[in-house]
């Protein structure tokens, strides 16, 4: 049972690997748990954590704006505003894995949902694809739509916030 583990373990590892490769993020990190006894952290990393963090204290002091609208054009102006972090937002959805987001069920058909929309609790709200299986990501709760924190097409990281329900 130990060797099987092991095997399927480094397969899933390489299959991280993979995704970290093709899309635009700079790590992973996933916990599994087999048994109480038997767990698994694995962070995957590709470095570049380090050339960025010199680059980014200098965009920030000369222009705070510049690199932030292009990555979310939508977001920019309202989150840094008085209202902080928007995953802390009492109706934050975020995103509960690493992988790409999709606003509608196929390309062409109209989006889950727009701001402005009321949503149930459970209706899906977006997709967020990861490891070539498409996740539909439920409403936590009922509301309308604030706010859309991210693009279609977009990648996403584990615990980044999608969008603000009240």
């Amino acid at each position: 049972m130990t060797e099987n583990t092991r095997e399927t373990d480094v397969a899933f590892i390489k299959a991280l690997a993979e995704l970290l490769r093709e899309s635009d993020l700079n790590e992973i990190q996933v916990k599994r748990t087999y048994s109480e006894d038997d767990k698994m952290n694995v962070y995957i990393s590709r470095g570049v954590p380090v050339q960025q963090a010199p680059a980014m204290p200098a965009p920030v002091a000369s222009a705070p704006a510049a690199p932030v609208a292009p990555a979310a054009a939508t977001a920019a102006p309202a989150a840094p505003a008085g209202d902080g972090d928007p995953a802390s937002h009492p109706g934050a959805v975020t995103s509960p894995m690493v992988g790409t987001v999709y606003m509608q069920a196929e390309p062409g058909s109209p989006p889950f949902v727009k701001v402005g929309d009321t949503v149930a609790e459970g209706d899906t709200v977006l997709i967020v694809e990861a490891m070539k299986t498409m996740n539909q990501i439920p409403a936590p709760r009922a509301g309308t739509v604030k706010r859309i924190l991210v693009e279609d097409g977009a990648p996403v990281e584990f615990g980044a916030p999608l969008m603000i329900i009240e």
